[in-house]
């Protein structure tokens, strides 16, 4: 059906619409409610936690490939099974999509996340050069991730 200029719109319509893109079905016409359609509010705040907790790892990777060039004499303590620890929770989460064991691994996996972060700018607290400042405000700032809940 084509709308008749001068023709008000049909109830639940909104005269100032988009049209619709050639291959996208009138609403009127869905099978499924538009809400099926489209993802939950809740969705996609996991989703945007499942992106922020992304950014943040991806974020503690950089700052640890910038300690690499520490002086082998005075080392930083390796955590290997935190960082075991979050693979595992975020392999565990990226096998799921939803519910409620989604939305737990996602917090563990923050949690992880925080833990490795603390213990980098402890062990960074030793050394007395200047030049990790920087280093520990990256690391804080992954702390002020807002994934935080």
């Amino acid at each position: 059906e084509k709308k008749a200029l001068g023709k008000s719109p049909k109830e639940g319509e909104e005269s100032g619409d988009l049209p619709l893109s050639p291959g996208e079905p009138q609403p009127g016409r869905l099978a499924q409610p538009r809400l099926e359609r489209c993802e939950t509010l809740q969705g996609m705040a996991l989703h945007r936690k499942m992106s922020l907790l992304t950014e943040a790892t991806s974020h503690l990777l950089h700052v640890q490939h910038l300690l690499f060039p520490l002086p082998q004499r005075n080392p930083l303590p390796p955590h290997p099974s935190d960082s075991t620890e979050l693979r595992n929770i975020c392999s565990n989460t990226a096998l799921q999509r939803e519910g409620q064991q989604f939305e737990k691994d996602l917090l563990e996996a923050h949690q992880c996340l925080k833990t490795i972060t603390e213990k980098l700018i402890c062990s960074l607290a030793v050394f007395p050069s200047d030049s990790y400042i920087l280093v520990r405000c990256a690391l804080r700032q992954i702390l002020q991730n807002p994934l935080a809940m």
